[in-house]
């Protein structure tokens, strides 16, 4: 094996001494404050089960993927399912890809011309930011959820394409930005309007369809990006437009083009998860009093000026430095809860956080002792 490059190994070796090195965890038994699978469909035995008889009863027994979609990959199950997705999200189409980063890194470092420019919030995702800088667009952030920054930098830049980039829920804070002023100042402008929904599928809506659709203003988006590995629990991503859009997309996003598309399996999962959404009002409901039990947990142990305002399925406690952070969250898991600890350069130095992602299936006893054991701590 040839010999590790000296500049890779230094580069290492900072992490270290920041504490700041990333290790994958072990698959763990204890109570779950850590995952995106907000309404435990990833381990639905229902789901499981409906998606076997739904390909057993079309005949389908291919389990692997064939090719780009563009080749032999296109099975006939993808356009049954894009099209529920579309009509449940109340848009003209919908486009699946592999993955939410394959979503971002295509649709941005496709659709954004030279010449056009894109203004994003500064706590957008690493994926939306990757797929910005492959872009040939000027891109420009803004000051978190400050609408007036953005609006100056609109001003700043006249006869100009712009499009606007923001999420539903921040996936770092859990928070939210004020949609409606953001539809505002885009319509004002005339300026294309991006949001990504991947924290707010399954927890925003009578039907979990997400805070966009909650509020009625699909019509003023230009592209709705929801991913299904979080509240859907299963793979995949799919962009919601026109169809103008979807057809734009199928010929340049490169990371739709030039990949193997999903398996039928797959898609099927995405289906039958979506369909169980639809009727599974009781899960999303849980979810809603779990994250109004935890915010009252916070007021009652007066640990409210710690945390990130939020009413989403992720509440963040800042605790700033690496190895107090680190610590705490240790200590957590040690007595039977895994909250993991956020840590700088994934988000700014002195940021550091424990994050909590709450589940329908979590208990308000797991709550409040989980609660009780982060006061304990401090």
């Amino acid at each position: 094996m040839k010999h590790f490059p000296e500049n890779l190994s230094a580069k290492l070796e900072i992490r270290k001494q920041n504490s700041a090195l990333r290790k994958l965890p072990l698959s763990s038994k204890i109570i779950d404050f850590a995952s995106n699978d907000y309404l435990g469909f990833s381990g639905s035995e229902i789901i499981f089960n409906q998606t076997h008889e739904f390909l057993i009863s079309r005949k389908i027994y291919q389990n692997g993927a064939t090719g780009s979609r563009l080749l032999s990959g296109n099975h006939k199950l993808y356009q049954e399912t894009e099209d529920f997705i579309a009509n449940f999200h109340q848009s003209e189409s919908a486009l699946i890809f592999n993955s939410g980063y394959d979503v971002n890194v295509g649709f941005f470092g496709s659709v954004p011309q030279k010449g056009d420019l894109i203004l994003y919030d500064e706590l957008c995702h690493a994926s939306i930011r990757d797929g910005i800088q492959l872009s040939n667009a000027k891109a420009y952030k803004f000051n978190h959820n400050d609408f007036e920054d953005l609006e100056k930098l609109i001003l700043r830049n006249p006869n100009t394409i712009i499009y606007i980039v923001t999420e539903s829920v921040f996936s770092m804070d859990g928070d939210c930005p004020n949609l409606e002023e953001l539809v505002s100042v885009s319509t004002k402008h005339n300026c294309y309007l991006v949001v990504d929904e991947a924290h707010a599928l399954g927890v925003f809506g009578s039907k979990g369809e997400g805070l966009v659709q909650m509020l009625g203003l699909q019509e003023h988006v230009f592209a709705l990006i929801v991913t299904f590995g979080k509240g859907l629990g299963c793979h995949g991503a799919a962009v919601l437009g026109s169809n103008e859009l979807r057809e734009y997309l199928i010929n340049f996003a490169r990371s739709f083009i030039y990949t193997t598309g999903l398996s039928p399996h797959s898609v099927a999962t995405i289906l039958v998860a979506y369909q169980h959404l639809e009727m599974d009002s009781a899960s999303i409901s849980k979810l809603r009093e779990n994250i109004i039990f935890f915010n009252q947990q916070k007021n009652l142990l007066s640990l409210k000026p710690l945390f990130v305002r939020s009413k989403s399925a992720i509440q963040s406690a800042i605790i700033p430095g690496n190895e107090k952070v680190k610590t705490i969250a240790k200590q957590l898991q040690e007595k039977g809860f895994d909250v993991k600890a956020i840590l700088s350069p994934t988000v700014p130095k002195g940021q550091e956080r424990l994050r909590f992602c709450l589940h329908s299936y979590n208990s308000q006893v797991e709550i409040s002792d989980v609660m009780h054991c982060v006061y304990s701590l401090l």
